[in-house]
């Protein structure tokens, strides 16, 4: 596939947003563009298969493209034990408790008391004489604020999304963990790669070193010759702690995400092994699909939602409430007498209470819900316009590296032709030592810098999944 073709796929439009992305642009003040980068108006004559593709967003476990098992058993393992993820459950937990606690002002209050009091009488008060009586007691109570104007309801619609923001959250710290992860992995291939180039070259430039020498001791070159080739050599040779170091980082790294001590891991991270081979296009959708598919997004989407109700309860706070009081019991002053007929008491006491003034309270209360509505309006919108940037930056980040692979490839392959040719050349006394050096050198340089383009590649492609909001997906009902 040429690189016209990736750049292709990766501006792909999907045929129309979902329900729920058409449901979060009634808090859009400015509308989300059509597409990514250059519109279709800007498609080039003659070019027929620029927008003529259609692919539908990322699926999610997209790290599972890259088939490497290793990756995907580093993704399960700190799905259960990063402390990150327990935190968030933790904070899902608590939502949820706060959100049946506030469910429960929906049902009336039941309690149940008894007791016994003795009580004597002042006969200074009135004309009675001074007397001490007793009398046992025991009730069953009830009390119930009825929701006539919808106060309760809201409260309880406000808690109802802020338990789904938590959720959000929750897929928000998986599909951050899975990225992190996925870029530690990445980081670390890479880096072990590099060790593999450097390493190869040390044993081709010991080699052209081998030949100096042999040349210097049958009078054919200067020792000047040996001492640049000891030179190169032992330059390449003293860039191996510093990749050894970066690996231990790595493992490190990738050690505090499990959840575990690096020692637990380092003898199967150790283990050499290759990038992952992955240069395919993917499906972005429209921007649209972002207001879907990104947790944060949909997090403050939820804020709003729970502010809107928040405020909602705060106007029904002018209102009266309606409350419906009840007991019935038993009091006697024999207590043997206390479970008869004639010693059953009962109330039934229906209230109403409106506060007509309360100072500046109830003022204020509501302009600070108003205005904390408002806030949570323009976070969404600063969030919607950071996605669109995250997944546009990352679009072109990719592509762009792509294509940088793609010339590094050839740059590698010319290089290994330079080497080759002027060590022949040398061998015959054909051409100076000077440019085998040289070639030794760019060879390096030119397969560390394919190295590095590849993990930037695949760096910049975990960007984009992140971006799309792509790598986990708990159950939303």
């Amino acid at each position: 596939m040429n690189i016209k073709a990736w750049s292709t796929a990766l501006l792909i439009l999907c045929l129309c947003p979902a329900a729920m992305a058409q449901k979060a642009n009634r808090y859009l003040e400015k509308p989300l563009p059509q597409g990514w980068g250059r519109d279709a108006s800007h498609a080039i004559p003659g070019d027929d298969n620029l927008f003529s593709e259609q692919i539908p967003p990322i699926d999610d476990k997209w790290w599972k493209a890259f088939d490497d098992p290793m990756l995907d058993s580093l993704i399960t393992v700190a799905s259960t034990q990063n402390y990150s993820v327990l935190s968030a459950m933790d904070r899902m937990d608590m939502a949820k408790s706060n959100l049946r606690i506030e469910r429960g002002s929906f049902f009336p209050s039941i309690s149940l008391d008894g007791g016994w009091a003795r009580q004597q009488s002042s006969s200074n008060v009135n004309a009675l004489p001074q007397s001490i009586t007793g009398a046992y007691s025991t009730s069953l109570n009830a009390s119930w604020e009825l929701d006539v104007f919808g106060s309760i309801r809201q409260r309880v619609k406000a808690q109802r999304e802020t338990f789904m923001t938590s959720k959000e959250e929750y897929t928000s710290v998986m599909i951050s963990l899975c990225a992190q992860i996925a870029s530690a992995y990445i980081g670390l291939r890479e880096l072990q790669q590099e060790l593999s180039v450097v390493t190869h070259n040390c044993h081709t430039q010991a080699a052209v070193l081998n030949i100096t020498e042999v040349r210097y001791k049958t009078g054919l070159v200067s020792k000047l010759d040996v001492s640049q080739a000891k030179s190169v050599y032992y330059s390449t040779k003293a860039s191996i702690p510093q990749l050894e170091a970066g690996i231990n980082q790595y493992i490190t790294t990738l050690a505090i995400l499990l959840g575990t001590y690096p020692q637990h891991i380092r003898p199967i991270l150790e283990k050499p092994g290759k990038l992952p081979d992955y240069m395919e296009p993917i499906g972005i959708g429209i921007p649209a699909d972002l207001l879907l598919r990104r947790p944060d997004i949909r997090q403050a989407e939820r804020q709003v939602n729970a502010q809107a109700a928040t405020l909602g309860a705060s106007q029904s706070d002018w209102l009266p409430q309606v409350f419906l009081k009840g007991s019935i019991g038993y009091s006697s002053h024999d207590l043997k007498d206390l479970t008869k007929r004639n010693s059953m008491t009962f109330e039934i006491a229906p209230s109403i209470s409106w506060t007509l003034f309360s100072g500046t309270k109830l003022v204020n209360a509501t302009r600070l819900a108003r205005a904390q509505l408002d806030e949570s309006i323009h976070q969404f919108n600063q969030t919607v316009l950071t996605a669109v940037q995250e997944t546009d930056n990352a679009m072109n980040s990719y592509r762009n590296s792509i294509q940088q692979i793609v010339a590094m490839r050839e740059v590698c392959n010319q290089g290994e032709e330079t080497l080759k040719l002027s060590l022949d050349l040398y061998k015959q006394g054909l051409t100076p030592f000077q440019n085998v050096l040289d070639a030794l050198r760019s060879l390096l340089t030119y397969e560390n810098q394919l190295v590095q383009a590849q993990g930037s590649s695949l760096l910049h492609l975990i960007a984009l999944y992140q971006a799309l909001g792509g790598g986990y997906e708990m159950n939303q009902k």
